[in-house]
Order: C-alpha cells, then sequence, then structure tokens
C-alpha cells in the first residue's frame, strides 16, 4: 500500500512542471552569501589594520570608510543571504518529511481497520 503512495506522490510532483533551474540559483545565491560573509570579514580586518598602522586622522578615518565599514556591510549582506537559502532549503526537506510520515500514518490508521 505504501509504494502506491509513493507513486502517487512522485506523479503529482512531476505534474507540477516546476523548473529545475531554481535549485541552481538558490545554491549559487547561497554560495555567493558565503563568499560575501568572508570577503566582508576580510576587508574589514584590512582596514583595522591599515588603522592601526597609521597616526593620520584623515587616513585612519578613509580605512575606516572604505575597509571597516564596507567589510562589515558586506558581512551582514552576505549572511543574511547565508541564512535566507540555508534556512528556506531545510524549511523545504523538513515539509517534504513531514508529508511524507503523515501519509504513512495515514496509511497505516487505514490498513488497521
Amino acid at each position: 500500500m505504501n509504494e502506491g503512495r509513493v507513486e502517487e506522490f512522485t506523479r503529482e510532483i512531476a505534474a507540477l512542471k516546476t523548473s529545475g533551474a531554481k535549485g541552481d540559483t538558490e545554491k549559487r545565491l547561497l554560495a555567493l552569501g558565503s563568499l560575501l560573509m568572508i570577503a566582508g570579514v576580510v576587508l574589514a580586518v584590512i582596514g583595522g589594520v591599515q588603522v592601526a598602522g597609521t597616526t593620520n586622522a584623515a587616513d585612519q578615518m578613509a580605512a575606516i570608510a572604505t575597509g571597516g565599514l564596507l567589510g562589515l556591510v558586506l558581512a551582514v549582506v552576505g549572511a543574511a543571504l547565508f541564512l535566507r537559502y540555508s534556512i528556506g532549503r531545510f524549511m523545504r526537506f523538513w515539509a517534504i518529511r513531514l508529508i511524507h510520515e503523515h501519509r504513512s500514518e495515514t496509511d497505516r490508521v487505514i490498513a488497521g481497520k
């Protein structure tokens, strides 16, 4: 009985006619978020080193503006992208698993009557 439900579920998914490109885009944006986080941290560290390496106030402000703040912005945007797409992937997996468990439980209850 369970094999029939699995086949029905597979047919229903195939009938949705979703494009496979969405998964590729999601993976790319997840990787982009990771790279932006790393680049942001590296840029912030470089800005901090530049600030520590000079005593001129104007040079310190320029290094903070270009290195520190831009690095912080990149790290925050990267973290947001990473969290959005990693949590989205997990929630889809969780929903599919929950649907499968509920269908299996329904089959078990129906078979028990």
